[in-house]
């Protein structure tokens, strides 16, 4: 219920972004959002509070990147939706039908993954602080689309990470705030597989 209200929040302030773009709704609401995220991390009981304003600012990043992109290629928005949907349902079935198990070999792996593309990317803004580009994030050859479907394949696999947290956190009766905190974090890894999926998109130069 609670992902659902985040994700509400999200779509509002997103369309009001689209609607009205500024410069603002990108990297000052990026950073804000980051900012929100390493709060929660060290003050869960304040889930509650800082989860809403999280999805409201991310909400304008999201609705501003989204107008960007659709502006260079169409019916690419559309498309980074309907697929983060698909792959949203999809690891739910495969984590509720057991045909997945979150073990802590694979909770491992997924983990050194995410931090080594966490780190790449770090390291990429950094550079690009000296006119530096690390080429396979950007290029649109094969190894920049294959670096991207490895990223999403990543990113959808933290949606496993999501569910157990959701079921664990219930099984062990962790208070009401932690509910806030595990929708969250669902949020938050929609929101980084739709980016990824924009970015895919845009290296196929999905354009009509």
């Amino acid at each position: 219920n609670k992902s659902i209200i985040l994700g509400l929040i999200l779509l509002a302030t997103a369309i009001v972004s689209w609607m009205f773009p500024s410069t603002m709704f990108l990297w000052p609401a990026a950073i804000i959002g980051f900012v929100l995220v390493l709060i929660a991390s060290f003050k869960k009981e304040w889930s509650g509070i800082i989860a809403p304003i999280y999805a409201a600012i991310e909400g304008l990043f999201v609705g501003t990147i989204s107008l960007v992109y659709a502006s260079a290629f169409n019916g690419i928005v559309f498309q980074a939706t309907t697929l983060t949907i698909a792959i949203l349902f999809l690891m739910l079935f495969l984590y509720k039908s057991g045909l997945i198990k979150v073990t802590n070999k694979l909770r491992s792996v997924i983990m050194i993954g995410t931090g080594a593309i966490a780190l790449t990317y770090l390291v990429s803004m950094v550079l690009s602080f000296f006119n530096i580009q690390i080429p396979m994030i950007h290029s649109t050859g094969m190894l920049g689309i294959g670096f991207s479907l490895v990223v999403i394949v990543i990113a959808s696999l933290n949606l496993l990470l999501d569910f157990d947290f959701f079921e664990k956190g219930e099984q062990a009766g962790l208070p009401s705030y932690m509910e806030w905190f595990a929708a969250m974090g669902l949020i938050i890894t929609l929101v980084w597989l739709y980016l990824e999926l924009l970015r895919l998109l845009s290296k196929f130069g999905s354009k009509d």
